[in-house]
């Protein structure tokens, strides 16, 4: 049987969470308001066109990656279907998953295996 404190501790936990969704919720509201005033209702990747219930499929994605970042302007923001949107973020993690170079920052050096490097020694060995 659980205890009066874990019980608690749970409850606590459970409003934490539930504070946080709501926060990024009317987070999220505010700005996919304003970008859906001043974008047209159109997917910035692939053209397609959003209107009435389709219009929950048109998501604001931060050019920048950092959803704290939203400049009245929207210079931050594009609209994206839901596909473009997964796509997008698909490839950023890719590309952070392979170590490119990002601005302001260095690429670290990987050991790279040369497979044909001794390959003119070997074909000298063999005749």
């Amino acid at each position: 049987m659980p205890s009066k404190k874990t019980r608690l501790d749970k409850d606590k936990m459970n409003r934490i969470v539930a504070e946080a969704w709501r926060s990024r919720q009317q987070r999220e509201q505010g700005y996919r308001e304003q970008a859906l005033k001043i974008y047209p209702w159109i997917c910035a990747r692939c053209g397609r066109e959003f209107q009435g219930k389709k219009l929950r499929e048109l998501t604001v994605h931060h050019k920048d990656h950092n959803h704290d970042n939203n400049p009245p302007d929207g210079s931050n923001w594009e609209l994206l279907c839901l596909y473009c949107h997964d796509n997008e973020h698909s490839r950023y993690l890719d590309q952070d998953g392979y170590d490119e170079v990002t601005p302001g920052g260095e690429q670290e050096t990987s050991p790279i295996h040369k497979p044909f490097a001794n390959l003119k020694t070997l074909l000298k060995n063999k005749k």
